[in-house]
């Protein structure tokens, strides 16, 4: 388990996703109230991003910085001690002292810097900021827990935008080149997807141009431009990548429909902004339970299977995880708009834990496997 990244982390990240939407849906539906210094509704936001999501991002990390540096990856007791103090913030969140928690994102940010820094990858210092960006709205959350500042939402949103701003770059990267890959293979002489150029680049830009806009100033006129105008270039480059010819193939399907919730996501994030009575959690569950959490499983699927030997192919069992997360994202983002709005937030839940905890099911025995 202690082995690599991957297995450590995405086992922890699957787990807690799958328990922490129960918790929340019994403050939310019956009224429980959660031990700890923040309200519920900052309970959820802060553990879907510090706990679930800041874990995932954990796992890639730490599985990638090998490959990228040339180095040993982190494993033993470092790996062991990492994972420690991530499950000691998940329960700090339930106390006073739930500031305990920053200890995991600072200790992630000394490991991946210093084999960053070691291994001369220059090329990937972007991924220590987005980092140190997760690392302030975390502290942000905490002061309003320590009652300090009211900073929570601005913390929480600073992390999300950081997320939603990672899909985009990584995806960006990820999505077109596995989608070539595999287009080579399965369908010799096709149409492959469009090279990175000045396009890209000018989408991605208004990407995080509009994500800026949303965690600086929400809400405004301004703001709910530049969000449409970063949905539509989101759009725009997945319309680039030829998603419609990787239809038999899940692992492939996943990540087009990870990037297309983002660019749904942010559309919904501006139309709100345009009209206040548009539901703005409709807007915030497209990007983090559709962005987030579709892409996430699809990395950790995808990335389980290759740095375990194992063929890069979704079996039932992985197609039904893919099919509960979408299941569950439609259902949330539907919820708002409809009368039974309880009920669907509920089934969408149920759909969201399900997903994690089949992943876990599924994974688990590559997770503790020996060797490959």
């Amino acid at each position: 388990m202690f082995s690599a990244g991957f297995r450590t982390f995405f086992l922890a990240a699957s787990l807690w996703a799958a328990l922490a939407v129960p918790i929340w849906l019994a403050a939310y539906a019956h009224g429980y109230a959660l031990p700890g210094a923040l309200p519920a509704l900052y309970w959820h936001a802060h553990e879907m991003i510090f706990g679930y999501a800041l874990a995932a991002v954990a796992g890639f990390l730490l599985t990638a910085i090998p490959n990228w540096t040339g180095r040993l990856p982190i494993r033993g007791a470092p790996l062991a001690a990492l994972a420690a103090l991530w499950l000691a913030g998940r329960v700090a969140m339930f106390t006073p002292a739930s500031w305990i928690e920053l200890g995991f994102p600072a200790a992630l940010i000394a490991m991946v810097a210093r084999e960053l820094i070691a291994g001369r990858n220059w090329r990937n210092l972007p991924m220590l900021a987005a980092l140190a960006l997760l690392f302030a709205g975390d502290v942000l959350v905490h002061l309003q827990a320590l009652e300090v500042a009211d900073t929570a939402a601005l913390g929480n949103r600073l992390a999300l935008a950081t997320l939603l701003a990672l899909i985009a770059l990584v995806g960006g990267r990820i999505i077109p080149s596995f989608t070539r890959n595999w287009l080579v293979r399965a369908k010799p002489g096709g149409a492959l997807p469009a090279p990175t150029g000045r396009l890209d680049l000018a989408c991605l830009v208004a990407i995080l141009a509009g994500l800026a806009a949303w965690v600086a100033a929400p809400g405004t006129a301004t703001a709910a431009a530049l969000e449409i105008v970063a949905g539509a270039a989101a759009a725009l480059r997945l319309s680039r990548w030829r998603g419609l010819a990787t239809l038999r193939e899940p692992l492939l399907v996943v990540l087009h429909a990870g990037y297309a919730w983002l660019a749904l996501g942010l559309v919904l994030l501006g139309l709100g902004g345009l009209w206040p009575a548009l539901p703005a959690g409709a807007a915030l569950h497209a990007l983090g339970v559709g962005a987030v959490g579709t892409m996430t499983l699809g990395v950790m699927t995808r990335a389980t299977l290759g740095h375990s030997g194992r063929a890069l192919a979704a079996g039932a069992g992985t197609s039904a995880i893919y099919a509960l997360v979408t299941i569950g994202a439609a259902l949330r983002v539907l919820a708002p708009f409809t009368a039974q709005a309880l009920i669907l937030t509920s089934l969408a839940g149920a759909a969201w834990s399900a997903a994690f905890l089949l992943f876990a099911i599924l994974y688990a025995p590559i997770f503790f496997a020996n060797k490959k």
